[in-house]
């Protein structure tokens, strides 16, 4: 059966990043953008994801972050996967020599294949909502704008909570999907109940289409 891996996003608290990892998520996203409600800091950061077990891959989300600044990340969580958010040229994201990730921000007009194309070095590409500021938004753009092949595996993001990610991953088919404000109670806060629900309608999700 395919696997649709799950990446929860903009953590926190110790007990969030507990109850992420008893749940079954694949990833975890740790937020080094100080505007962000959900930003800690890169010794915060350190002390969160020295909790996860093995096989739980930390991502560090950064939004058009200085070269020293990359640099120190990368050093104080060499394990951790980068998601560069903002505006970085492909040059930027390949700098640093280490596996990322990055995201798109979708809207009417946006040329995915050509960005793909573009970022080719990246692990996958991450679809978000195309809106002011950069992601945690909640907000779900349409669907229907995700060419049907790009030669990249893509991360649907964007407004995705536990009543919409399975319609999300049936029709679009992601490798990943990648949820924040969807399983919070206030932002930075997450809510147990939520991930675990978000977690199970994901799996429903990839039993209903080994089943087809």
């Amino acid at each position: 059966m395919s696997r649709t891996r799950i990446k929860i996003c903009g953590l926190t608290r110790e007990s969030d990043v507990d109850e992420a990892v008893a749940a079954g998520a694949d990833a975890l996203g740790f937020v080094l953008y100080a505007p962000s409600a959900r930003s800690v800091t890169l010794q915060r950061a350190q002390t969160l994801v020295a909790r996860l077990p093995p096989f739980v891959t930390p991502v560090l989300l950064l939004v058009n972050a200085s070269p020293s600044e990359v640099r120190l990340a990368s050093e104080a969580l060499p394990q951790a996967l980068l998601q560069f958010h903002g505006d970085e040229t492909p040059g930027q994201c390949e700098a640093p020599g280490r596996p990322y990730l990055r995201a798109a921000r979708m809207a009417p007009g946006f040329d995915l294949l050509d960005f793909a194309a573009r970022f080719q070095s990246a692990q996958a590409v991450l679809l978000d909502a195309h809106v002011e500021g950069y992601g945690g938004s909640g907000k779900v753009f349409d669907w229907s704008l995700i060419p049907t092949s790009v030669a990249l595996p893509l991360v649907l993001s964007g407004g995705l909570h536990p009543a919409n990610v399975s319609d999300g991953i049936q029709s679009v088919r992601p490798w990943a999907v990648d949820v924040s404000t969807g399983v919070e109670i206030s932002k930075g806060v997450k809510s147990g109940p939520l991930m675990r629900r978000f977690i199970k309608a994901v799996r429903e999700a990839d039993a209903r289409i080994a089943a087809l």
